[in-house]
């Protein structure tokens, strides 16, 4: 008897690397038969999404990501962990089966020297921004200087989170957060993020507070108890309400990074080209004034060996002010327009790390429309490189 669709999805979600392959092969033999119909490809892309190694707001494993975006039929599909490589090998065998372009890429981030002193991508952290690999298809040699590196990234990480949650334990009294019993378990692979801590403390405050949990985060919080009562019924509020007072920049658990807090931009891409991968910068809204000058920060980044620069599109036009969203739709351009003269591809994908994070972006909006071709174009460069590697390994 076919098992139900439903349920094999479900399964696609467990820990279990055995039952999510399994599952898989079901869902793939489903669509062979013609039980399942998968929908054509459609002219959009997402290589951006997070996995369950490193927080997905839906719990979805590579294999769940690789299924749903054969599903909806994007013509180029990719991950994108932070710290971590454990979803790649998982991702890239399920796009093989599934027929669909698989890509797996990693997330972290650098410190800049040239740009010490300017804010980048990274809200109050001059000199650090984001970074990624893209194109991975294989993981750093044993003993070699990127297997140290990369290894050093998960574990500096950890580090990190122990010392944001010794802080914030202090700060909240009754509720008590064990990062080895109570965060570690809510990922497969215990690569533990800053929303994985926030669901860990959510969870434990409903269970120790109780019918006192809305009293309990009105005071710590420093918001009334009808607020407090609202955000207990909207999760994904609630944690950026979390984070922005506990975690992220004034908050209590806050842990400034230091010259050691992250590798140089310079480490990251010796450490990427080791393993083969695409160095690939990061770009949020050129707000800031390390990427206000869209034209030096791509020179800036082709000089340091990057192939390739991250966009986030539907952070930059699916904004309700209207004289912010014309400001960043203009910087969106100017991006795009420096990407363009440099020749250097371009990639885009909505993460999906936050409940409420669309799928795909609109590549219908109109404020997206000029700029389809460079998505869909960055997303087939990744893809083939990612096949050409694979094919000569």
């Amino acid at each position: 008897m076919t098992k139900d669709i439903t349920l094999l999805e479900e399964q696609l979600n467990s820990f279990d690397s055995s039952q999510r392959r399994d599952a898989l092969e079901q869902l793939a033999e489903q669509v062979k038969s013609g039980q399942v119909s998968l929908a054509a490809k459609k002219r959009e892309v997402n290589l951006h999404f997070h996995t369950f190694f490193s927080f997905n707001a839906n719990g979805w494993s590579p294999s769940r990501i690789a299924w749903e975006s054969a599903k909806y039929g994007l013509e180029v599909a990719g991950i994108v962990d932070f710290d971590v490589l454990d979803g790649m090998d998982e991702f890239l065998a399920a796009g093989k089966l599934l027929g669909l372009k698989a890509v797996a890429g990693l997330e972290t981030r650098v410190f800049i020297s040239e740009l010490a002193d300017k804010v980048i991508n990274s809200p109050n952290e001059p000199g650090i921004s984001y970074f990624m690999a893209s194109g991975c298809y294989r993981k750093p040699d044993a003993g070699s200087e990127a297997e140290k590196i990369l290894f050093n990234m998960r574990d500096t990480a950890r580090q990190r989170n122990i010392v944001l949650v010794e802080r914030v334990n202090a700060f909240l009294d009754e509720v008590q957060l064990d990062y080895d019993k109570d965060a570690v378990p809510l990922t497969p692979a215990g690569n533990v993020t800053e929303r994985h801590l926030l669901l860990a403390y959510d969870i434990k405050a409903r269970n120790v507070m109780r019918e006192k949990v809305a009293s309990f985060w009105a005071s710590k919080l420093g918001i009334d108890q009808a607020a407090a009562e609202a955000l207990l019924g909207n999760t994904p509020k609630l944690h950026d309400t979390m984070r922005s007072k506990l975690m992220k920049f004034g908050g209590v658990g806050y842990v400034k990074p230091d010259a050691g807090s992250f590798p140089s931009i310079e480490e990251a891409v010796s450490m990427m080209q080791g393993m083969g991968a695409i160095p690939t910068a990061t770009w949020l809204d050129a707000t800031n004034p390390g990427e206000e000058d869209s034209t030096a920060l791509v020179a800036l980044m082709q000089s340091k060996g990057v192939g390739a620069l991250n966009i986030i599109p539907d952070r930059n036009w699916n904004i309700k002010n209207q004289e912010e969203k014309a400001l960043k739709v203009k910087k969106l351009g100017e991006i795009v327009a420096a990407c363009r003269a440099a020749d250097l591809p371009i990639i885009v994908g909505t993460e999906m790390n936050k409940a409420g994070l669309p799928f795909v972006d609109n590549f219908a909006a109109p404020e997206l429309v000029p700029f389809v071709d460079d998505f869909v174009a960055g997303a087939e460069y990744v893809y083939k490189y990612t096949a050409t590697a694979l094919a000569t390994r």
